[in-house]
């Protein structure tokens, strides 16, 4: 965290949630990270967000600076708390934008409380637990405290007090619940971009699945660009699941997504 981030807590559902606002100006854009990482794994896109907007990087339930409570790890709990977060905030709506596991938790709050988003930004992740690919899902599947050593990690150093056995044990848990969110997908009222990266994670049929949930893919836009649909889709070059959050060309490829004005 740099001299002009400013950290703080939130009480919020019981949890105590931490943020970090990165810049003072601009439309509110909660940001929210992958799993067992916090916000430093957007590295450079963070400033480069902030630029014209101001950033709200959050730490999820157990991860970060943001302690574990006595509830189950859910997608659903964890959007509640944002939406929560961004009334406490004194924000009407905010733009989020969530990758990965962060991901289901900016959709899960867009489903839930479609009052509060007023543009949504997916970053490699799937509305269906099988839309990973299948060697994916058998990593997740093995995860646990014991198969996790993270005192190798750096993270472990730059998080001396997240409760990581706690962290560990409810992530697993999470990963290995099936889930399928597509009739919820197609009733989101947010302007959605997906994005994802050219050897994702996510399987690419899946992608254009989702893509077509969202109304996508569906005709030719036209010359004048008329019949394009009001979702956005990107696909980032050179880069996967694990690295797309921190690329730099993430930024530059949300932000004219984000400027763009509603549609009427």
């Amino acid at each position: 965290m740099n001299e002009d981030t400013k950290g703080n807590y939130a009480e919020v559902n019981g949890i105590e949630l931490y943020y970090e606002i990165h810049s003072e100006g601009g439309d509110p854009l909660v940001l929210l990270h992958g799993d067992v990482g916090a916000s430093e794994m957007f590295g450079a896109n963070l400033p480069g967000l902030a630029k014209a907007r101001q950033v709200i990087a959050v730490h999820l339930q157990a991860h970060g600076h943001t302690a574990d409570i006595d509830r189950p790890m859910t997608f659903e709990a964890m959007a509640d708390d944002i939406a929560a977060l961004i009334q406490h905030l004194g924000f009407e709506q905010a733009d989020v934008m969530g990758w990965s596991l962060g991901g289901s938790v900016a959709l899960q709050t867009a489903i839930r409380h479609p009052e509060t988003v007023r543009k949504l930004v997916l970053v490699s992740m799937p509305f269906k637990r099988d839309g990973w690919y299948p060697e994916v899902l058998a990593g997740m599947s093995q995860t646990s405290p014991e198969t996790a050593d993270m005192t190798q990690s750096p993270l472990y150093d730059l998080y001396p007090n997240t409760a990581w056995r706690a962290l560990l044990t409810k992530l697993p848990e999470l990963l290995r619940q099936d889930y399928d969110w597509s009739e919820d997908v197609e009733k989101i009222k947010a302007r959605t971009m997906l994005v994802y990266a050219d050897a994702d994670a996510v399987r690419t049929e899946h992608i254009m699945e989702f893509f077509g949930l969202l109304g996508g893919g569906k005709r030719d836009a036209g010359l004048d660009g008329s019949g394009r649909p009001e979702n956005w889709l990107a696909i980032v070059p050179g880069v996967t699941h694990y690295d797309i959050g921190s690329s730099p060309a993430l930024a530059s490829v949300v932000t004219p997504f984000l400027d763009a004005p509603e549609q009427e």
